[in-house]
């Protein structure tokens, strides 16, 4: 028995041929636009609600983007969501965990956008299955995750692929995300799922899509990047291009995750094939535009097929009038909700000094976690690269820039050698090893011209930058690796011992395994981690963080002052040069 789809093929090619036959039996060409969006971050309006100003790229500019190709292209323009669009802005925590009556904003606009698809990325999932699945069923089009797998049925969660049918011509998107969720994420927040390799998923529902739909057109819509390395000895992250160049059958593979932009073709598998790969980066600043041109015989073949990939700019277009409009209510929501005032700070922070020492910024987040966790020891990084909160009042957009994930705290127990240890991975990625007093004093990447940040970066991400608080320890700098933390005593005064065990308050995602702290550096074994768990919040960090400073009232942070960096003569100089490289301006100490 024929099933729908092949009868409606069948109908259409029965057509196709009377048509032929009526112009001389000639081929036909069919053409598609594809447009992929990722890493949003809860960017749907020109506005950062965080900083109080107009932001670049958005889904409302991408918004006009689409309404201009449509013109040109109807419904053949194939609109994908490529995921971590539940998180970042407070436009998307007000709907994932304040206003939870309301339909979700995210599914209304991709729904008033007519997306055709979507995808899970690793920051849905931090959302909590409560709200990524709230947000899936009220979205109009399927939201895709092939490994993303129920433990009991050992089906996939979502599903993993679509079908969409233009003309005659059959597409099929597979969607997956990156499988190193549980080295990041508490499992509290996935229950009764696990994330399965990308590539053994790619070959096994690449099977059954050749087989059962015999699609014209193959789409990899992938949340992961491009370099693949592996986590924890088991996750392979950011597989994407192992997955294009190993996996059979794809025509393009659209990818996020990373934030670095991309627009390339790589070789397939196959003698002869290659497979367009592009990545749009975030925030809506860029979207994946493709342009497909099938051309089908008479009786419905593909008998040739061009693909050419670009990434197109939105900084050119202004945004929907029509899209903002349909939305005006709900950002009056979320304007109130940012602007309502928690406390008063007494003094400006910033996170610029946190990584030359200790810092009035940082260490708040330690003042706090301690104060929270009841912990001996706090360990916490810059969690955004330029961070500040000026002096007066505390608003809710503040807590975004103070934290700005969506992670529990976690009370672990670590004993003092693998406290020294997981410090040892965090300077060595952070502090470049000085051999003379004109070194770098941070591990940097680029030459650096003075331009605030144009050519100089870190050589690793400055979330994993972690420092301590309630212990008193030194930085040699000019140490071998592994031998530059000295802890001296703890901060109340009593001796540190490094056999003995402590209570230590870190975040979720340093608990679970994330920048490989706790299992490369303090050498506990992945498996191992949860077991180490004495006391979690059932929230999220900012949602505590802002109720102590409503408590409070005031805040006046200050440095700790509990670490430095030693020897001061060759650090302090060293210093300043590199403040200037990244941030374009002298220090202020």
């Amino acid at each position: 028995m024929l099933n729908l789809h092949t009868m409606k093929r069948l109908l259409f090619l029965s057509l196709a041929l009377l048509l032929a036959g009526a112009l001389g039996a000639q081929t036909r060409e069919v053409r598609l636009k594809i447009v992929q969006t990722s890493d949003l971050h809860g960017n749907y309006y020109p506005h950062d609600f965080i900083r109080g100003c107009d932001s670049e790229g958005s889904l409302a500019r991408v918004c006009a983007y689409v309404e201009e190709q449509r013109r040109t292209y109807g419904d053949r323009l194939i609109l994908l969501d490529n995921g971590d669009i539940l998180q970042g802005q407070p436009t998307a925590y007000y709907y994932n965990y304040v206003d939870t009556v309301a339909p979700h904003l995210t599914a209304q606009m991709l729904n008033y956008m007519r997306y055709d698809a979507g995808n899970m990325g690793n920051h849905d999932i931090e959302a909590g299955r409560r709200v990524f699945d709230r947000w899936a069923a009220q979205c109009s089009f399927p939201v895709l995750g092939a490994n993303i797998v129920d433990t009991l049925t050992g089906r996939p969660h979502f599903r993993p692929y679509t079908v969409i049918e233009r003309e005659g011509v059959r597409i099929a998107v597979l969607g997956l995300i990156t499988p190193a969720i549980p080295m990041w994420l508490p499992k509290s927040l996935w229950p009764g799922l696990r994330f399965d390799d990308m590539e053994q998923t790619a070959r096994q529902w690449m099977d059954t899509i050749r087989r059962k739909e015999q699609p014209d057109l193959v789409i990899g819509l992938f949340h992961t990047g491009k370099q693949a390395y592996t986590m924890g000895g088991r996750y392979r992250e950011n597989a994407a291009l192992e997955v294009a160049g190993r996996v059979p059958g794809f025509d393009m593979v659209l990818i996020g995750h990373d934030h670095a932009r991309a627009c390339l073709q790589v070789a397939g598998p196959q003698e002869g094939d290659s497979v367009w790969v592009l990545n749009p980066a975030n925030n809506g600043r860029l979207v994946a535009d493709v342009d497909v041109c099938l051309t089908l015989d008479p009786q419905g073949n593909v008998t040739g097929k061009r693909i050419d990939g670009r990434l197109a700019d939105m900084a050119a277009y202004t945004p929907s009038e029509a899209f903002l409009s349909h939305f005006a209510a709900q950002r009056d929501s979320v304007q109130a909700f940012v602007s309502k005032k928690i406390g008063t700070m007494a003094r400006p922070i910033s996170t610029r000094p946190a990584y030359f020492g200790p810092s009035a910024f940082v260490d708040l987040i330690h003042t706090l976690q301690l104060a929270i966790s009841g912990a001996q020891v706090s360990l916490a990084a810059p969690l955004s690269f330029d961070a500040q909160i000026p002096q007066g009042d505390i608003r809710v957009s503040d807590m975004f820039n103070l934290y700005k994930y969506e992670n529990m705290l976690y009370t672990m127990r670590l004993t003092g050698r693998e406290i020294k240890d997981a410090l040892e991975l965090s300077y060595d990625q952070w502090i470049n090893r000085m051999q003379s007093p004109d070194d770098h004093l941070l591990l940097l990447r680029g030459e650096g011209n003075g331009e605030a940040g144009e050519r100089t970066s870190f050589r690793h991400p400055s979330y994993n930058f972690d420092s301590a608080a309630g212990i008193v320890y030194t930085v040699q700098v000019d140490a071998p690796r592994g031998e530059r933390v000295c802890i001296e005593r703890l901060a109340d005064g009593t001796p540190f011992d490094l056999n003995k065990t402590y209570e230590v308050a870190v975040n979720s995602y340093r608990g679970n395994g994330g920048g490989e702290l706790l299992t490369q550096g303090a050498g506990i074994p992945q498996e191992e981690l949860k077991t180490r768990i004495v006391r979690s919040t059932d929230k999220d960090l900012r949602y505590y963080l802002m109720q102590y400073i409503e408590r409070v009232g005031t805040v006046d942070p200050k440095p700790l002052d509990q670490w430095r960096l030693l020897p001061e003569a060759w650090t302090v100089p060293a210093a300043r040069r590199d403040y200037k490289l990244l941030f374009g301006d002298e220090p202020a100490w």
